[in-house]
């Protein structure tokens, strides 16, 4: 598969920043070992998260499990082509209630917001790794809820499905379009303002130094 990173705008990155993308053809024949898959969740577990409350919860799903079952059962139509392929795949909940009773406190007002930190990371400790994830909201997440035993304290966000890159003649051609497909991203100047909301940030070069 031919690697579709750096674009342009990414090249002065660091890594694993720059070659980080979101591929869909995986080899479903490579396994990662138990150290490996640790690793990636030590690198969720050291995300910053607001007064340190770490409000996540993954849910490991290595093919061959019951838990990988249950997911594969609630995929999308988009999603089941792709996803079994992967060498794991982790459902990623949030810590939102206090309890499970009706009406309970919020467990932390930025439970989403950190919960995306932590999948960020293991997405950026994956590419350091020489993996790739791509991560993926098409399943049924109730239904998941219900088949991994989600408490209601906590909601499921995403799946994050790691591996490494296969052979696009294997997969069907849907599957195998989707890497084929041009990456781009929003100019600056749509979402990064300055003087007030709506208004571009204008980069200014810093003045050059004195003689």
């Amino acid at each position: 598969m031919t690697d579709r990173a750096p674009q342009p705008t990414a090249a002065g990155l660091a890594e694993p920043l720059r070659s980080r993308w979101s591929p869909s053809v995986y080899d479903d024949a490579h396994r990662l070992g138990g150290d490996e898959i640790e690793t990636l969740l030590r690198a969720a577990q050291w995300a910053p998260s607001k007064g340190n409350t770490q409000p996540w919860a993954f849910v490991v799903c290595v093919p061959g499990t019951p838990q990988h079952d249950r997911l594969v059962a609630t995929l999308s139509r988009g999603n089941a082509g792709w996803v079994p392929r992967a060498s794991v795949v982790f459902v990623t909940t949030a810590h939102v209630h206090e309890s499970e009773e009706p009406g309970a406190a919020s467990y932390s007002d930025h439970a989403l917001y950190d919960v995306g930190q932590a999948a960020a990371h293991l997405t950026l400790q994956a590419r350091a790794m020489g993996l790739h994830a791509h991560q993926f909201a098409g399943f049924d997440h109730d239904a998941l809820a219900a088949a991994l035993g989600v408490p209601a304290t906590h909601r499921v966000l995403t799946g994050i499905a790691v591996g490494v890159p296969g052979d696009p003649g294997e997969v069907d051609e849907r599957t195998a379009a989707r890497d084929r497909r041009d990456r781009e991203r929003r100019p600056l100047e749509e979402w990064a303002f300055g003087e007030r909301f709506g208004v571009p940030f204008v980069t200014v070069p810093l003045a050059d130094s004195a003689p």
